[in-house]
């Protein structure tokens, strides 16, 4: 998915995203809320958060190429997101930086927050508006869980409770959520996130260059 306009060299007020699909929609809601209209998007694959190890290369060729485009400001809409440090490692080769926290439930909840609270969450399983979205694709095919149910309980038997972390206040992705709790035969609990830590990182990098 690209927001980017192919328009040969870009201007280099503007400022690139790369973000993780996952986070798309956010990104883009967030550009509209503040009027960021030199902000484009590019994202990487949604389904690299099942495959941590191919963000990294993947973002290492993203950002050559935007290079090449002519953008000088790049941002990665990416935390650490399971890679174990490679994300890190490419933006320090290419000087960018990235979304703080060590993945999207943290920066949605707020960083500070996230870590007040990580040690009763260990045993939550969390979902966030893309999953609600998606949790028939992400979750009960890939999983074999339309056409086993029984398997229910060797995924997700080791999890106490279903966390949703909604961006938005949408009565159908809350039922989502629910019916997915009740499905896993987790207990439930919704947290009104918003974009978290999204909106004043974009807004800070989004803001004029040094």
């Amino acid at each position: 998915m690209s927001t980017a306009q192919d328009t040969g060299r870009q201007a280099p007020d503007r400022l690139l995203v790369i973000g993780c699909g996952m986070i798309a929609r956010e990104v883009l809601a967030v550009k509209e809320r503040l009027g960021l209209d030199h902000l484009d998007l590019t994202c990487l694959p949604a389904e690299f958060h099942y495959y941590p190890d191919r963000i990294a290369p993947a973002l290492d060729k993203a950002i050559l190429k935007a290079r090449a485009e002519g953008y000088d400001r790049i941002f990665i809409g990416y935390a650490d997101c399971g890679s174990g440090g490679m994300v890190d490692r490419v933006c320090e080769q290419h000087g960018v930086e990235r979304m703080d926290g060590p993945h999207c439930f943290a920066f949605y909840q707020g960083i500070e927050a996230f870590n007040a609270i990580a040690d009763g969450d260990m045993l939550s399983f969390y979902m966030t508006d893309f999953l609600c979205r998606q949790f028939e694709a992400f979750f009960i095919k890939p999983l074999g869980l339309d056409k086993h149910p029984e398997l229910v309980s060797d995924y997700f038997g080791h999890y106490e409770k279903v966390v949703y972390l909604a961006q938005t206040n949408d009565p159908a992705l809350d039922k989502v959520a629910e019916d997915a709790a009740k499905l896993l035969g987790l207990a439930y609990e919704r947290r009104f996130t918003g974009y978290g830590d999204l909106t004043p990182s974009l807004a800070r990098v989004a803001g004029p260059a040094d």
